[in-house]
Parts: C-alpha cells; structure tokens; sequence
C-alpha cells in the first residue's frame, strides 16, 4: 500500500567535512570508497552551497524549526539539565507533518534539548531512541580521574510520544555503545519504514547517524578494510549504513514515493581523534569558515528530483524545514518568523536559481560574517576550532571562488566596498526582524513566548 503523500528519510550526518565522500573529491583519497553515497549522488541533485551552522545544536534547531537557532536560544550547544533547548512554543516539522497524518520517528541524537518537556517525543515525534546528549561522553570512563557514582552516568535515551523520555539504565553510553549504537538505530528505523509503508501511512524518519562523531570506533566486519585506519574504517561504515536505508526503501517498493535527503550537520571535526577536512575549503566545525558552514547535502526523489544535477547555488539549513513541508503538502507556520525559503521549484528543477542569496553566519551569539552570493564579508574570523577568534578591524571580503581557502587578502586586485552596501542591507532587515519578534535567550524556561509586535 502507497501513501500519496511522500514519505522523508533524512539522513543526518555528524561533523561531515565536504572532504570526506568520493563524490565530492574525498572517497579513496581518504582511504575509504563511499561507493553507496557515490552513486546515490548521481541519481539525485548535489549540492556544493549547502550552509549550515557550525556547531550540531545551531543546526538542529534550525532544521527542525526554519529559524536561525539565535531566534531560538539555541545557538550553542544545549546545556542539558540547566534549561537548555527548545521551547514549547517552537513549532517543529515532525509536529506539522504528525498533525497531518505522518509517522514521525527519530533514532539517533537530538541535541536541542535534555529535559521534560525538551525532549522529540515532547515536539512532534512518535519515538525516538539515542543518547541524552552527544557522542563524547562516552569516553568519560576511560578518564583516570572520573567517578561515575559522583559525576554522574551518560545513558542511550528512549522516548513515545504523549510520554516524554525516559533513560534505559541498563544501556550506558561507553565506547563499545558508541562502537555499535547505529545499527540499534537502523533495527529500529528499518521496523518503522516497514510497519509505517504496510499501513499506508506517510512515514517521517530522522535518522542521525553516530559517525563521523569522534571517537572513531568501526564496527568489527569494518576494522582493517580501508586504508586509514580507523577513521576510514568508520567512513566505510557509514557509506554502508546508508546504502541499508536505501535498499530497505526499494524491498518496501516505495522507493518512488520518498524523498531521502543525505547531508552533515558541520563542517568537519577537528579533534585529532578524528579529524576531518574541508577538502575544497578550509576550516571545520566551531569555526565560521567555509569549512565549518559547508557540507554536502544529496537530495533524490525518483522522477522530480532531475538527477545528475550538481549546483552551487546557496541554500540554508533553515530552507529544508520549508521545502520538505512544501512538498509534503503543508505550509510553514504564519504565527512567527520563518527564516527558511521554499527551494521546491529549484530543487525540481523549475529553475536553475536557489531561492537564496544570501544567509547570517553566526558564531555562538556574534555575527561573524554575511554571505552574499559569492562573496562572504567577515567582521569577526575564526578559521578552525582551535584557532583563536579575530575580531578585524575592517570588514573582510572574500569572493569565494577566488579565494575558497580565504586566506588572508595581502594583495587584493579589486576594491570592494561596494559590497558592504549589500551586508549592510542583510544586517539590518535581521535588525528589523527582531523589532518585529524579540530573540528567545538561552536557557529559557519551557513556557518562555516571544513577544512579538501588534500582539
């Protein structure tokens, strides 16, 4: 049984540098074929713009709300406990599509919240299983100086809607979950796909993969089988991962009818317990450089989607709230600010151009640069995570297509300040908007509402 309306599988990549698959010039040169994310580049439409925030937390929030996570008090990494995450009052794409009949699961992290009332089942999910937090905790036990009795334990979280979420006490998050953890995540979502196709319901699954998570831990059947150690073993392993997802999606025959998007999160990870790279750019995650904002992003549904597209035109994390429920038949809430354009014409190959020009970066709550077309104007740079953040004395233009590594402009050949007048246009219409609806602050309580002008 089909459903007419589309079913979504959003793949979700952690700390994915635009370096790492074959498609986009990594692949064997990292030691690993991702042949399965290979090919699945060429039967859908690749992005090389595709901008997201720099940390996991900005871009979860942003993808699941269409807002820039500064709107939302979650521009940095929620806190957990302290009253960090998503508000109440935020509207989620899992609770627009859930009230219009979908089947919404999430396997995997979540990032934007930590508590009662903060959880996905608490916005729109009908369940969800993954760790409380992030991936790193789980090397808490191997510090010397942790006391778990008095530090406290990191637990693989389960949660159903209408009962909020609820810690599996008998599943800690150490290395060996970390090592294994994804393929309780694909058990789960394969059940759910096929339970959701056989009952004709439209099905919503966000699966968030572990990887490319520091620490690196391949499964057995993947230890030894590329040529970079550990790291290529667990590339290998997630290009695997995905290529189960899809062949689930041809066994259900509903292939046709779901739209399966592939990107990261971030730029690439930076710890040297696994490293990644920009590739074509420089920089990585916690970073406003063009490796810390860009990551790959493939997009196929068999017979709309034109495939063997690639195209470099911009679009932001924030427009695959709008888009997805544009082409699920529903329309973005009209209560409160969405930041996210609908890219469906670009994307079915309506047109040629995105939707969007231009997009803020932020680094936590400073605006570090604007991004207009292709040029990018930096009034703040940090380039890797570990750099230190300069503040520069005039603002710094860079056309990435001369510059993609944006190395410092000793000998510029052009005066650009005819630029600005466009950065300056951007700046002040976010300004205008925050008139129109104040920013919801970090850490707000659940109940917290924005207030918003003429009302």
């Amino acid at each position: 049984m089909t459903s007419p309306k589309p079913n979504i599988l959003f793949f979700h990549v952690d700390n994915l540098g635009m370096g790492e698959l074959g498609c986009y010039g990594g692949g064997i040169l990292r030691g690993a074929d991702t042949k399965r994310m290979d090919q699945f580049a060429k039967e859908g439409t690749k992005l090389t713009h595709y901008v997201v925030e720099p940390q996991c937390t900005p871009t979860r929030s942003a993808l699941m709300t269409g807002r820039f996570p500064i709107r939302s008090g979650n521009h940095t990494i929620a806190l957990g406990g302290n009253g960090g995450g998503i508000v109440t009052w935020e509207r989620t794409i899992a609770e627009v599509l859930s009230e219009t009949g979908y089947a919404t699961a999430i396997y995997g992290k979540w990032h934007i919240g930590a508590e009662a009332g903060r959880f996905p089942t608490d916005h729109g999910f009908d369940e969800w299983y993954g760790p409380l937090r992030t991936y790193d905790e789980c090397m808490w036990t191997e510090d010397p100086h942790y006391v778990p009795e008095r530090d406290g334990y990191s637990h693989m979280h389960e949660g159903v809607k209408g009962k909020g979420a609820w810690p599996l006490l008998d599943q800690q998050l150490t290395m060996e979950t970390k090592k294994t953890c994804d393929l309780e995540y694909q058990r789960r979502a394969l059940k759910f796909m096929e339970k959701s196709a056989q009952a004709g319901k439209p099905f919503y699954c966000y699966f968030n993969h572990s990887l490319m998570h520091f620490p690196m831990l391949p499964r057995d059947e993947f230890k030894g089988k590329s040529t970079n150690g550990d790291w290529g073993d667990c590339l290998l392993m997630l290009d695997h991962d995905f290529g189960v997802l899809l062949d689930k999606l041809d066994e259900l025959g509903v292939r046709d009818n779901t739209i399966v998007v592939m990107c990261g999160d971030n730029g690439a990870e930076d710890h040297l317990a696994g490293r990644g790279t920009g590739g074509f750019f420089d920089g990585s995650y916690f970073s406003s450089a063009e490796g810390g904002i860009r990551t790959p992003l493939l997009i196929r549904w068999p017979g709309k989607i034109p495939a063997g597209v690639e195209s470099n035109e911009m679009v932001h994390v924030t427009d695959m709230f709008t888009t997805l429920l544009s082409f699920a038949g529903c329309s973005a809430p009209k209560d409160r600010l969405i930041d996210g354009v609908d890219q469906s014409p670009f994307f079915l190959g309506e047109q040629p151009a995105s939707n969007r020009e231009s997009c803020l970066v932020w680094l936590k709550d400073e605006l570090h640069a604007v991004k207009w077309k292709d040029f990018k104007i930096n009034f703040k740079r940090q380039q890797h995570f570990h750099d230190p953040e300069l503040p520069l004395g005039f603002a710094r233009i860079t056309h990435l297509q001369e510059d993609p590594k944006e190395r410092e402009p000793v000998n510029q050949r052009y005066v650009r300040w005819w630029v600005m007048q466009h950065a300056h246009r951007i700046v002040r219409a976010f300004e205008d908007s925050v008139k129109q609806e104040e920013l919801i602050p970090p850490g707000s309580p659940l109940d917290f509402v924005p207030q918003q002008a003429g009302r």
